[in-house]
């Protein structure tokens, strides 16, 4: 993928607001003139390129990597850019140049389009709207629809939005936006989809009835306030215990452990104040113990409607009442809460299932994951099976010796080592073993800079000095071994208390929220992985064992969960034939149950690598069996139609993964010296890492795309040892879409068979931002979107990524305009760059566009879309008076926890080898939205685990798709992709993963 450096605030000439050229700098061949160069760089300017610029199309590769000129070779029928292999074309355009050329505000453009989709000034908003209910299903009045829930550093994102006539040069107006998301409703469902083999699968959604209650809220109040939820339950349950036959009309009420109670009918009050006592658990030491008293208010705050949660899953109504699912929610977590450890909407305890070690003192607790949730069925209980990372309940020092791995008394600690000690162990809680039966429980705050031996305090007010050592040798009798180590540090740093780390134990049941390193998340995976029977055998244990029959609240509440599997519906989309090279013994592909190979078959467009090296990172390759890898690999690049030159620049070096940056520079170095007097680049870098290499996989790949520009193709040692075939030709299949070539196309979207994509041209867009991992607090979010370069293909994508504020998931990068002090206001960003090289590669400019979001969860819907379609108006605008393409917006999510499993697991015309459903499983009824367009779709075959299908949401549609056409087109994209295995979601989604490491 094409990744490119990118700054914030341009220079005063406005060019540093252009991504800028992966190829500039570090020792790169001469760069191309300007007047050589294709228009319309990241500042906006000279716009869309005249087609007497576009020499050498193709100019991005299939995941955005560096593109090649293809040759104008064709096949009969076909149109050009077929066959040819290599640089191709007369007046070459690589996509080296491709990003940073072009100059000027979106008002110095070349003219605008003829012909394209303009629109009236201010039209009426057009979207898939065709009624899922009746005629007469009554629509909702503009202030009632939608949800308000913007957060507050959003607010003026609704203000903006509020007159979205975009300021054009040209000063014309387009169709605006809504202006919040309470004028806005998300497409109805256009009927269901019909294409496929029809069948049936279970799903892991259990049907709850609707109670038939009077639910009321309350606001609790208690005084003095505590930030613990452990705390408030105590309070409430003892206040319940207290006061529930006497006070509070025999109601059992339900808590969310923060300042909300439901009951199911009112209380024989409207504000009540009660006084409660928490007594501290006996500690063992014989002493008095606490006593702490609360002043607890309940106080009447709404009655929860569970009329309108009715009508909205019968379709009448436009939003989900989100306070009545709420409460349910609440009401059905609240046994679960008192028998295991919640963690979000999951419960975890040792006694769901066996512990696993992780390593480093961690361990892996077994749960499950419940929510309650709308769909056409009626209410549903989603149950999964989950597993997470929590501390093993260790004595201290045996949790220091895990996480070093070695003997820690053979030497003293390093600074490195107490950093790392300090970090793990920072917010633990533990408790003292050195007094008997009394348990006493702190919490770390850090650990002493000075060794145990070296600690003194004053113990009276004379000011008598006293070592830890002699303190604990005279009052408990306790001789501390580890005199060399530090202290634990517990309560603040006004009042620090010193804890020897050998009489504490680390108390049981708190989770490891900080980042797992490689190893311990390889461990995680193999206790998570199960097979489809075996996790829906777990799943229906779960359910018979939390027995929601005789849960007193569901009870309370009148909330009845069947225990049976929902069965559903579901149809087997057609997997796609597709294109190979003429040239091939075999010609075209249908692949079968989500795989086919490379047997017999030529890519269609062959890259060219002319010139490579690599670098082994791997103690275990020797340099000759390193030699033989490469060998192979480029013997199995040119069978599969790639021109590959088998011999390397230099000759492959071994290297310490600690000295990632300074080799890899040197010897591109070295590879320029050599290549640059002869006017050539370095086409691929070859590495070899190690099976667990942390973080030197992320390092690399950001140095190489980063700071160097050069294409790397990563390969694991254990894979360099077996060198089968499959694993080569899947990694060529990865080379040559990186430097440019094309694996295979679609057969119908040469014939221009693809509904709403082959009648226009269309560019089909891929959106995700990836966060840091919890404790990275300093690192920002990586935004990336990627989008196609050819059509009718629509197999080469072009990529782009950049950083921005930490954990911010809104695209801030997708627009954006700055003030340049010679030409005025200057647009750019990410969707004009990427509109522009569409119109460079295909010579048209896009007609249609479909915007795949990732990894947007429910409660970010409405804002992402208003934020983000503004973008895409705005920098189709900025492009060409009144030049509005229609746009269908969808939401992609894997995070989510709907399983399909077989409705018969012996049956193997319904499974694959791994159990799973079969690949184009789609379900787009029961288990989904009453009556949005959403669907589930399983495109591809399992590999090991159970398969998590996509589910994919249209939250706006102006192209209008049918069922049928969308989840189509969806599961064909995800046979693009360049290996030879359909992917989980549709491609565009899919390419953005590569951009994960960049970090």
């Amino acid at each position: 993928m094409v990744r490119k450096k990118r700054t914030d605030i341009p220079s005063a000439g406005g060019e540093s607001s252009q991504s800028h050229d992966v190829g500039a700098g570090g020792g790169r061949g001469p760069q191309r003139p300007p007047q050589q160069q294709g228009g319309g760089g990241y500042s906006g300017g000279r716009g869309w390129v005249p087609q007497s610029q576009q020499a050498g199309r193709g100019g991005y590769s299939g995941a955005g990597g560096r593109g090649r000129g293809m040759s104008q070779q064709q096949y009969a029928g076909g149109p050009p850019d077929y066959q040819g292999r290599g640089r191709g074309g007369p007046s070459q355009q690589g996509s080296r140049e491709s990003y940073a050329s072009g100059r000027g505000g979106g008002g110095r453009g070349e003219g605008p389009f003829h012909g394209g989709p303009s629109r009236p000034p201010v039209p009426e908003l057009h979207q898939a709207t065709q009624p899922f209910q009746a005629a007469e299903t009554p629509q909702p009045a503009p202030s009632e629809a939608g949800s308000s829930s913007t957060p507050p550093e959003h607010a003026s994102l609704t203000q903006q939005l509020q007159q979205l006539s975009i300021q054009q040069e040209a000063g014309q107006a387009i169709q605006p936006i809504p202006p919040s998301s309470k004028s806005m409703r998300f497409p109805l469902r256009p009927g269901k989809g019909s294409s496929g083999t029809r069948c049936i699968v279970k799903a892991n959604h259990f049907f709850a009835e609707l109670p038939d209650k009077d639910l009321h809220q309350y606001d609790v109040t208690i005084t003095p306030e505590v930030t613990s939820r452990g705390v408030n339950r105590a309070v409430m349950q003892q206040l319940v215990r207290l006061y529930r036959e006497s006070h509070l009309g025999k109601r059992l009420p339900a808590y969310d452990g923060r300042k909300s109670l439901y009951t199911a009918g009112p209380l024989p009050f409207v504000s009540k104040e009660f006084k409660i006592t928490l007594v501290d658990d006996d500690d063992g030491s014989g002493m008095q113990r606490r006593e702490r008293e609360f002043r607890v208010v309940i106080k009447l705050a709404a009655r929860a409607d569970l009329h309108h949660l009715g009508l909205f899953l019968q379709g009448k109504q436009a939003d989900a009442p989100q306070e009545a699912l709420q409460v349910l929610d609440i009401v059905l977590r609240e046994l679960p809460t008192t028998r295991y450890c919640p963690v979000a909407r999951s419960f975890y305890s040792p006694d769901l299932g066996r512990r696993q070690p992780l390593g480093e003192g961690l361990e892996s607790w077994r749960g499950f994951y419940q929510s309650i949730r709308p769909t056409q069925m009626g209410l549903s209980l989603n149950i999964d099976m989950s597993s997470t990372a929590f501390i093993e309940p260790l004595p201290v020092i045996d949790f220091v010796t895990q996480l070093l791995n070695r003997d820690v008394s053979s030497r003293p600690l390093s600074d490195s080592d107490r950093v790392k000690i300090k970090k793990a162990l920072r917010g633990v809680k533990v408790e003292v073993t050195h007094r008997g039966n009394m348990r006493r429980k702190y919490r770390i705050s850090g650990l002493t800079s000075q060794a145990t031996r070296e600690l003194t305090f004053p113990v009276d007010e004379r000011g008598t000095i006293k070592s830890v050592v002699e303190y604990f040798y005279e009052t408990y009798g306790f001789i501390i071994q580890h005199t060399q180590w530090p202290c634990l540090q517990v309560g603040n740093q006004q009042r620090p208390n010193y804890l020897p780390m050998e009489v504490c134990k680390i108390v049981e049941g708190q989770r490891y929220s900080k980042r797992l390193n490689e190893r311990q998340i390889t461990a995680l995976l193999k206790v998570t992985c199960q097979r489809p029977q075996e996790r829906e055998f777990d799943i229906m244990q779960t359910v018979r064992q939390n027995a929601y029959h005789e849960d007193p609240y569901a009870k309370e509440f009148g909330i009845k969960i069947s225990e049976r599997l929902a069965s559903v519906e579901a149809r087997i989309l057609p997997a796609p034939w597709l294109k190979y090279h003429d040239t091939g013994r075999e010609k075209d592909c249908l692949p079968q149950v989500g795989q086919w190979n490379m047997m017999n078959k030529k890519m269609v467009n062959g890259g060219t690598v002319n010139n490579w090296i690599c670098i082994n990172f791997s103690r275990q390759v020797q340099d000759s069996v390193a030699r033989g890898f490469c060998y192979e690999l480029a013997q199995m690049c040119y069978i599969s139609g790639m021109a590959f030159n088998p011999e390397p620049v230099l000759p492959p070096i071994s290297a310490r993964p600690e000295q990632v940056e300074k080799v890899l520079k040197t010897r591109y170095h070295d590879a320029m010296t050599k290549l640059q007097p002869q006017n050539k680049e370095l086409d691929l870098l070859i590495v070899i890492l190690p099976d667990n290499n942390g973080s030197l996989y992320g390092d690399l790949k950001r140095i190489c795309e980063t700071d160097l520009g050069i294409v790397s193709q990563c390969c694991l040692n254990k894979h360099v040892y077996k060198m089968s075939k499959q694993y080569l030709a899947n990694v060529a299949l990865k080379i040559n879409v990186k430097v440019g070539g094309r694996n295979t196309v679609l057969v119908d979207a040469i014939s221009r068979r693809i509904p709403l994509v082959s009648d226009r041209p269309t560019i089909i867009f891929g959106a995700d931002v990836t966060h840091p991992h919890p404790g990275e607090d300093s690192s920002p979010s990586i935004a990336a979107v990627v989008a196609s370069q050819d059509w009718p293909e629509i197999t080469k994508y072009a990529g782009l990524v950049c950083a921005q504020a930490h954990r911010q998931e809104l695209i801030q990068d997708l627009y954006k305009t700055w003030q340049d002090p010679v030409r005025g206001t200057v647009s750019g960003g990410m969707i004009k760059e990427l509109l522009i090289s569409f119109r460079r590669a295909t010579g048209q400019k896009p007609q249609r566009i479909i915007f795949y979001r990732d990894g947007v969860s429910e409660g970010q819907f409405y804002q992402v879309l208003l934020y983000e379609l503004d973008a895409i108006r705005k920098a189709c605008a900025s492009l060409e008076p009144n030049y509005q393409p229609p746009v269908t917006f969808v939401v992609v999510q894997k995070r989510h926890h709907t399983r399909l499993f077989a409705n018969n697991h012996n049956d193997r015309r319904a499974v694959d080898r791994s159990g799973n459903i079969l690949p184009g499983t789609v379900v787009d009824s029961k288990i989904c939205h009453p009556t949005e367009f959403d669907f589930y779709l399983c495109s591809h075959a399992g590999i090991q685990g159970t398969s998590r299908p996509a589910h994919y949401h249209v939250l706006w549609d102006e192209n209008k798709f049918t069922a049928d056409a969308l989840q189509s087109l969806t599961n064909n994209l995800c046979y693009t992709s360049p290996c030879i295995l359909c992917t989980s979601c549709c491609i565009p989604s899919s390419f953005l993963y590569g951009t994960r490491d960049l970090r």
